[in-house]
């Protein structure tokens, strides 16, 4: 129990110190490349920053089970042999673990929207206006409980090298983050191509804190476009 307890401190420590260098990263970068895009805003980010921090520790106790688990008792179905499973499988796990995750994070984000639980819980997260670098983890700790479940579940589940899922947890990481910055960092070729067209990068979900009752989804705008939600692009 003490080791288990030991590795939820740690994962804590990690996922809080991830936050702190890649939001960190990309707020240097706004700096640099939108100089003054966040200026006024130091109140408003000492709050995200701090909300953040607590997301941290309710994210780091799943995760903590979930490394405990792996490497103490085999309970996981990750894998780190990379003969284990066809090596077709590892993109396939990747995209699996992507596209579940997405629905996940589309459907309890629609209804974190009803006006009961949005003042109760998402509220906190649109209380950045505009949304900045620090903003990807500024959870209620019930919506920080909700979003933080899913991946640790699914690894008892659907089996995943420890690389690819090292990637899914990068590519969560680095789309919260580059979605709340407040300008579009990927070229207007990609974000107004046919493959933009399905993904989603701060231009889509920046309309989502403009007019919040559209565009809810986290990596594709499948789910938006099937359910009539998508609102296309916040202007430039």
């Amino acid at each position: 129990m003490n080791s288990a307890l030991a590795s939820a401190l740690a994962m804590t420590v990690i996922v809080a110190l991830r936050y702190l260098a890649t939001s960190g990263l990309f707020a240097w970068a706004t700096h640099k490349v939108r100089p003054g895009l966040y200026r006024g805003l130091g109140r408003q980010i000492r709050s995200e920053i701090a909300w953040s921090l607590a997301t941290a520790a309710i994210y780091g106790v799943p995760a903590g089970i979930v490394a405990w688990g792996w490497q103490q008792r085999g309970w996981t179905k990750i894998y780190t042999d990379p003969l284990a499973w066809p090596l077709w499988w590892m993109p396939v796990s990747l995209l699996a673990y992507l596209v579940i995750h997405d629905a996940w994070f589309y459907w309890t984000h629609r209804w974190m929207h009803r006006p009961a639980v949005f003042r109760r819980v998402h509220a906190i997260h649109h209380a950045s206006r505009p949304p900045t670098a620090w903003a990807a983890m500024n959870f209620h700790p019930v919506e920080a409980a909700i979003v933080s479940l899913l991946i640790p579940a699914l690894v008892f589940v659907i089996p995943i090298h420890i690389g690819m899922l090292g990637l899914v947890l990068l590519i969560m990481t680095v789309m919260g983050v580059t979605n709340h910055m407040g300008w579009e960092m990927f070229p207007r070729g990609l974000v107004h191509s046919r493959l933009g067209g399905w993904l989603i990068t701060a231009s889509h979900h920046n309309r989502h804190h403009e007019q919040y009752r559209c565009n809810y989804g986290l990596y594709f705008r499948f789910w938006d476009r099937l359910c009539g939600t998508d609102k296309g692009l916040s202007a430039p």
